[in-house]
């Protein structure tokens, strides 16, 4: 008994009509040698190979490959938006924080009966804060995470809002300046860190997430300069509650207490931040000296924009004659600040960011030789606007450049330090003007500005001077 399909299934016929062009036909009839079935039957079987006649349509395999691609690029894209302005509502925070200092200055001093000096320890203890902040939070990073730090963070700020919204004797009310300078400086590092490890576009990013701190110290003295007219001005740390509620629901929801490796994977970048090495991160960061330099920069640039943009509404009352909507001279400030930020990307961008930042504090410096010696209400107030745009591109300049400069591994905590310093001279510098002030009048603001913004442009000579602008290995 023999089989043969070939000669009876034109189903095995080789079409070569059918055939992709190039491609051979290699159904083969190969004939085989009896087997045995038995001891008195045997059977021809003629073996048959196949293979495809038509090969894989490769260019559909690709539209979906592509189609899956796109899909999920979308959906991190969408992911990273979400996060971004997660983090910028934290920022919005910081900035309202800042920026109500200076209209409430006047009516602190006031209701407590207290000088320049006294009133400048709310400073102080800021200071002190986001000191302790700034150093916690390299450690804590690594023990917790980014998610469960920046929640933490928050936590901190809630706690320090309701004492304040209370109007305690004045001790408590520093007190709780301490516990919100730790809240900011958790938050502050690790969110600045956070930004300035997105791929895309991270230059103008950043300028966007700095403009944001503007925007919240720029609408902050119009709310603030009301409440310092009514009776319970404490209140107004009733609005900086509520923000500051939002602003830790935002963050369990949308980062989960999760670390930043997790938090990055989920927008498609690899976070390397984690590589093994011999010593940890803390020490790595106290040995590299370009920290130092960017942070000792980033000191006295945050203590002077702070600075000024909380002490200029004391400086117009009693040194220019100035009534009580003088606060709004501090919002003008901040409103500089965050146009500057995003409106000079540009030109960061055709000049270059370490150029354009000498060219930035050199007029800064001139527009403040032009305050100090101008006895003119209104031209002092447009001149100190001024002021906040030619400053408020250098923040997210420095950040940008420590980026390019600082090893990947230790970027994050390098950044964090540097910003919890930066912090901390937000407290700092004010105080030293203020006890300044309490002996020699707040006419002495403007050349101690000035001396600081001199330091602070010679600091970036040296950062740029002894740098690369290739990140090393």
């Amino acid at each position: 008994m023999s089989l043969s399909p070939v000669a009876t299934d034109p189903v095995f016929a080789p079409d070569k009509a059918n055939l992709a062009p190039g491609a051979t036909s290699i159904c083969r009839v190969s004939p085989k040698p009896p087997y045995k079935l038995g001891l008195t039957e045997s059977v021809t079987v003629d073996a048959i190979e196949l293979s495809p006649v038509t090969p894989i349509d490769k260019q559909d395999y690709d539209s979906e490959s592509r189609s899956v691609l796109s899909a999920r690029y979308r959906t991190q894209r969408t992911r990273e938006k979400i996060q971004f302005v997660t983090l910028c509502w934290f920022v919005y925070l910081e900035g309202w924080n800042d920026g109500s200092n200076g209209p409430l200055l006047p009516r602190i001093q006031k209701v407590y009966g207290v000088g320049y000096a006294v009133v400048s320890l709310i400073f102080v203890f800021a200071c002190v804060g986001f000191i302790t902040g700034a150093v916690s939070n390299v450690i804590l990073a690594e023990k917790l995470g980014f998610g469960k730090v920046m929640v933490l963070g928050s936590l901190f700020q809630v706690s320090a809002y309701c004492i304040e919204s209370t109007g305690p004797p004045f001790p408590v009310f520093v007190f709780a300046y301490f516990i919100n300078g730790i809240g900011i400086a958790l938050q502050n590092a690790n969110s600045v860190g956070y930004v300035a490890c997105l791929k895309e576009n991270t230059e103008a990013k950043m300028g966007v997430f700095m403009a944001v701190y503007g925007a919240g110290a720029l609408s902050s003295p119009l709310v603030a300069t009301q409440f310092s007219h009514l009776p319970h001005w404490n209140l107004h740390f009733l609005t900086c509650l509520g923000i500051a509620i939002t602003n830790t629901i935002a963050l369990i929801i949308v980062f989960r207490l999760k670390p930043q490796a997790e938090c990055l994977s989920e927008i498609g970048i690899v976070d390397s931040d984690n590589n093994a090495s011999e010593h940890s991160h803390l020490r790595q960061i106290f040995a590299n000296k370009n920290v130092h330099l960017l942070a000792a920069f980033t000191l006295l640039y945050v203590g002077a924009e702070v600075t000024l943009g909380g002490w200029i509404v004391t400086y117009i009352i009693d040194v220019r004659g100035g009534g009580p909507s003088s606060g709004y001279v501090s919002s003008g400030f901040f409103g500089g600040l965050m146009v500057g930020r995003v409106a000079l990307l540009w030109l960061n961008e055709k000049i270059g960011e370490r150029l354009a930042l000498f060219i930035y504090a050199v007029l800064a410096i001139i527009f403040e030789f032009i305050i100090w010696f101008l006895p003119f209400l209104i031209g002092d107030a447009i001149i100190v606007c001024v002021v906040g745009v030619l400053l408020g591109p250098m923040y997210p300049i420095m950040v940008n450049h420590a980026g390019r400069i600082l090893p990947r591994r230790i970027l994050t905590g390098s950044i964090g330090w540097i910003a919890g310093l930066g912090q901390a001279g937000s407290a700092m510098v004010p105080f030293m003007v203020g006890a300044i002030a309490q002996t020699a009048g707040m006419k002495t603001m403007q050349p101690v500005l000035i001396g600081i913004l001199g330091i602070m442009t010679g600091l970036w000579a040296l950062v740029c001077y002894g740098s690369s602008s290739r990140r090393p290995d």
